[in-house]
């Protein structure tokens, strides 16, 4: 029987364009607390399921089951593989196997590693990088960082102007302009092949527990980390189970996939 919990609500930045009725929003005070974390990642938010690797299977948003959609298929075949070596930790990632509101030409895998935990503590970015590459996945795609947030404090009395203007250091373009590009995978959108991508998060780069109070969120929500999505990013709807189609991934990165199979097996 599964004992794990699922992935905690990730709430949205003030400046985010939110996607439902339901969406919840950082409280005010958010941008400078993570001004003085340590150190952030910015990584490209990815369009597509949130899946877990532990030790009793292949799990989405619920964990009180397994995941067992064919848009899984690719990722229990790998958990199989997996499975003996996981241990006590989860991996939680973007399965981009089943294309969602964007076609992603430039796969280097199926799944996108983002976050590893371990019982209740949420590795640091350096950990997650660690078992994601110890296990043959990629991370997400990361922005590197030109000037740090605690740079801009102060700059405006608006802290959501303090982001935007951080958020336009690092990306070169306002977010807003960046969300329109093909990002990092060669994001497009597969009924008009225009280029665009989902957004972004924003974490703590060290290890931390889901609600430390740092920020006043509720218990089941993340206060070291955050998102922002343009507007209107789901465009699925009710008959997208049946109509679904599978992602490609890169010819490389199709060996690449195949090799660990066949070299663990």
């Amino acid at each position: 029987m599964n004992a794990s919990q699922k992935y905690g609500r990730s709430l949205h930045a003030q400046i985010s364009l939110g996607t439902t009725s339901d969406d919840r929003f950082m409280p005010n005070g958010y941008v400078k607390a993570f001004a003085e974390m340590s150190k952030l990642v910015l990584t490209e938010k990815l369009d597509g399921q949130n899946n877990c690797f532990n030790k009793y299977g292949v799990f989405a948003r619920s964990h009180a089951n397994a995941s067992i959609h064919p848009w899984d298929k690719p990722l229990h075949e790998r958990w199989e593989l997996m499975k003996n070596d996981l241990g006590d930790i989860e991996i939680f990632g973007e399965n981009m196997y089943g294309i969602h509101s964007i076609e992603y030409r430039q796969l280097d895998s199926y799944f996108y590693v983002f976050a590893v935990r371990e019982g209740e503590r949420w590795l640091s970015w350096e950990e997650v990088q660690f078992y994601a590459a110890l296990f043959d996945f990629p991370t997400v795609p990361t922005i590197t960082l030109k000037k740090a947030l605690k740079e801009c404090i102060g700059m405006y009395a608006d802290e959501n102007k303090v982001l935007d203007y951080w958020l336009t250091q690092n990306l070169g373009m306002t977010w807003l302009e960046s969300v329109e590009t093909p990002g990092l995978l060669d994001g497009r959108n597969p009924l008009t092949e225009q280029p665009c991508s989902e957004g972004f998060v924003i974490r703590n780069a060290d290890a931390f527990h889901m609600n430390e109070g740092v920020i006043s969120v509720a218990t089941n929500e993340f206060n070291n980390l955050f998102k922002l999505v343009r507007k209107a990013h789901v465009k699925t709807d009710v008959h997208w189970t049946k109509t679904w189609k599978p992602a490609k991934l890169t010819d490389y990165a199709k060996y690449n996939w195949h090799a660990y199979e066949f070299l663990n097996r």
